[in-house]
Order: C-alpha cells, then sequence, then structure tokens
C-alpha cells in the first residue's frame, strides 16, 4: 500500500467516531472498508461488447466504518443521504429492479439513493450472499460516506458502494471472499437485485487494481492481469491524473444515445457474424474475427460502420497503451488516450459538453492524454497530465469551460472545474 495518499488519518478517525457514538462502542473496535472510485485511461464504449480493457483506481471513492451488532441488526447512517436505513440480515431479500424496461445500463445514479433507496446496495449485498447460500448472522452499525461530488461522474461509485458493503458483511461474519468471487457477488447486486443492466469492469477495477500498475482485463474471457510500470515510484511521481467535470449529471439510462450505441455494436456485430458464416455465435464484436471485419465491413451501414470501427481500433489502442505505459512512455501512452478521445467523437458520436471539455484539455497545460469517463454522454473527462503543470492545468480548464459552458459550469460541485487525484490501491478493509 505504499504511495497511497487515501484515506488520510484524519478522515479515517472521523469516520470512527461516528461509528462508536452510533454503536456506544469504543473507536478502536471500528472496522473501516476503503472501496476506491475508477478510471479506465484506455478501453471507452467497447467493455459491453467483450473487448480489452485497462483500468486503475483513484484516491477518492468511498468509506464505510463499521461495527458487528453482536446480532442481526443492520443500523446504517449516510454522509450525503439522509435518513437511517434499518433491516435485518436475517431477512430474505428479493430482487428490486428500479429501472424502466429496456434500459440497458446504469453506473452512479445519484436517483438510486435520492428517494430514500440508498440502503438497497446494503440489502442487495445480503442478497447476493444469500443467492449463493451463505446465512448472515452477524449484522453492522455503519456509517458510509463518499468523495465530494464525484457520486455521478462516470467513476463508478455504485459499484464502489456494493463492495464497500460486501466486504463490511464478510467481515462481521468471519467470511474469507476472493476478489473474483466478490466481482460476481457485486453483479448480483446490480444485475439482479436492482435490475441494472452494467457489466463487471467497474467491481474488477475496484477488487482488482494494485497501486503503481495498470490493470488490464479481458471482458470475454474475463482474465486479467497487473501492468506494471518500469521504476515506479519515480513514474508515479511523474504524473497527476486530472478529473475535469462537465455539470452533467443524468444517469447512462436515462440517455438514449448511450442505449442506441449498444444497441448498433450487437447489430453490427450479427451482419458481419452472418456475413462470415459465424451468424451462430452471441452477437458481440468480440466474437468477429479482425480479419472478417476487414473484409466485410463494407456491408454496414454508416452508423453502424462508425461503432464497429471504434471497437476494433480501441482494442488495438488498448494493446498499444499497455506497451507504453510498461515501457514507461507517458507521452505515447497519453497520445493513445486522446486517439481513444477522438474516436469516441467521431465513430461514437458523443454529447457536445463533453466534446468540448475533451477539446479544452487538449489544450491545457502539460497534459499527455484525455478522454472521456462515464462513456461520454455525461460525467467527466479524465487525462494523464505531467505533475509539475497539474495546477496550471486545473485553472486553464476551469476558466476555458466556464466560458465554453456556463450553464453546465455552474452545476459542478466545487467553484474548480477540475480535480487533482493520485492513483489508488484495491478495495479493502482496515
Amino acid at each position: 500500500m505504499s504511495g497511497v495518499s487515501w484515506p488520510i488519518e484524519n478522515e479515517l478517525n472521523e469516520i470512527k467516531e461516528i461509528v462508536s457514538a452510533m454503536a456506544g462502542r469504543g473507536p478502536e473496535e471500528v472496522r473501516v472498508v476503503v472501496s476506491p472510485y475508477r478510471i479506465c485511461p484506455l478501453g471507452a464504449h467497447i467493455d459491453h461488447q467483450g473487448g480489452t480493457v485497462s483500468a486503475m483506481t483513484i484516491n477518492k471513492g468511498i468509506l464505510l466504518g463499521f461495527i458487528p451488532s453482536d446480532d442481526t441488526e443492520v443500523i446504517l447512517r449516510s454522509g450525503q443521504f439522509k435518513g437511517e436505513v434499518r433491516f435485518s440480515v436475517d431477512e430474505v431479500q428479493q430482487p428490486r429492479p428500479i429501472r424502466k424496461k429496456g434500459e440497458s445500463h446504469a453506473t452512479d445514479s445519484p436517483k438510486l439513493q435520492e428517494a430514500g433507496n440508498w440502503g438497497n446496495f446494503a440489502r442487495g449485498a445480503v442478497y447476493a450472499l444469500q443467492s449463493r447460500g451463505i446465512s448472515l448472522t452477524q449484522g453492522i452499525t455503519g456509517y458510509i460516506c463518499g468523495s465530494e461530488g464525484l457520486d455521478s461522474s462516470g467513476l463508478s461509485s455504485s459499484a464502489a458502494a456494493g463492495v464497500a458493503y460486501l466486504l463490511a458483511f464478510e467481515t462481521a461474519n468471519n467470511l474469507t471472499m476472493t476478489p473474483t468471487e466478490n466481482i460476481e457477488y457485486d453483479r448480483l447486486i446490480e444485475n439482479e437485485y436492482l435490475g441494472l443492466k452494467n457489466g463487471i469492469l467497474d467491481q474488477s477495477a475496484i477488487l482488482l487494481s494494485s497501486h503503481g500498475f495498470l490493470t488490464h482485463m479481458n471482458c470475454k474471457t474475463k482474465e486479467h492481469k497487473l501492468v506494471p510500470s518500469p521504476k515506479q515510484s519515480n513514474f508515479q511521481k511523474s504524473y497527476k491524473i486530472l478529473l475535469a467535470f462537465s455539470g452533467l449529471r443524468n444517469a447512462l439510462t436515462n440517455s438514449p444515445g448511450y442505449n442506441l450505441r449498444v444497441v448498433e455494436c450487437h447489430e453490427a456485430a450479427r451482419i458481419l457474424l452472418k456475413a462470415s458464416g459465424n451468424d451462430n455465435l452471441e452477437p458481440r464484436l468480440c466474437n468477429v474475427d479482425p480479419e472478417a471485419y476487414e473484409t466485410h465491413k463494407g456491408l454496414l451501414e454508416p452508423n453502424l460502420a462508425k461503432r464497429a470501427e471504434h471497437y476494433f481500433s480501441e482494442n488495438m489502442r488498448v494493446m498499444k497503451g499497455l506497451e507504453a505505459w510498461a515501457s514507461g512512455n507517458l507521452e505515447e501512452f497519453g497520445k493513445l488516450i486522446s486517439a481513444s478521445g477522438l474516436s469516441s467523437i467521431q465513430n461514437y458520436e458523443c454529447c457536445e459538453p463533453l466534446q468540448q471539455l475533451y477539446e479544452i484539455l487538449l489544450r491545457a497545460p502539460g497534459v499527455y492524454g484525455t478522454r472521456f469517463s462515464g462513456a461520454g454522454f455525461r460525467g467527466c473527462c479524465l487525462a494523464f497530465v505531467d505533475a509539475n503543470l497539474a495546477e496550471e492545468a486545473v485553472t486553464f480548464v476551469t476558466e476555458e469551460y466556464q466560458k465554453a459552458q456556463p450553464k453546465h459550469a455552474s452545476q459542478i460541485f466545487t467553484e474548480k472545474a477540475a480535480l487533482i487525484c493520485d492513483a489508488g490501491d484495491c478495495a479493502r478493509v482496515i
């Protein structure tokens, strides 16, 4: 965990004091789950098609302080949302789909919690464990809070919340689970309990990442590896991660543009697979051989051709990016990230405010490369930036985005349109 700058001691102590007061127990008894948010430097829009992606966590995220209840009762409070959640871990939890029929993907939606539903992630964690035959006997008294203003920025706060509750319940009940098992349990929370149709990229990044490494994941086979950077300590000090906020906060399920793109990818795959005599395979672009794509791509109408072009070119950028990272070539790594962003604009046709934010970041001091986070239909842009010029870049982005999008800039949670982060570590209990 060396080099990880979050959480700081004051944050931990504050949470311990809150839980201690809630439970009437000593602060030394409080455990804290650290569940970080994630970014994907390369691998935009291709996880749902079984593509290869890269990911890492940042030093921002969710903290969940807890004490075992000594009975089955769960008592929870939140730093972001009102009210107190109470239920028992021996109650049988039933799925509670909260998305309208036909919606295909959701992450980070504050609407999951605004209507008093913020406790559903905790109930979902119990549901996930119950659904695999695990009976819980210990509840928890807990307090959960997230890094301010980042709950709908395209950084996977929903997966971070689910993972946090899983680790807390497992710890309280003396259960030892592997990261792979918890990836599946969090999938059950989101796909089955909450009715969200997303994949496993987010929780995989949160549970598998390691400070100083780039996580590489094949979303078709679920295989992953950690790619080290050379001379990690010096390399880590040479860059910062900049998050530039758009002020767009709608859930992806409310964006017909995003959902339509997913459908178009499937349709492109169906046409290409049929043309190559493989129409018995699931219509996902990962099942289309690259040579078959080159041979038959002329059959695709313009929109479908753009989506397929993005998929195959992005897969190639991921592989080249892993090589650049491993060799310590930040300039090349950054160029590939920016090329990913450009393809998202030209071939995935993301929304205008994020395009403007992307273009502003390209001109910002010290930026190696930039692209969207949150799929390019809301959320933020991420950038890798020279550590010595990071603050200058924040000032530049803030001033320029306020000029370009004053309405959306007014919706940002802070006076600055950008935030500087460092790489993080995996989710853990401390």
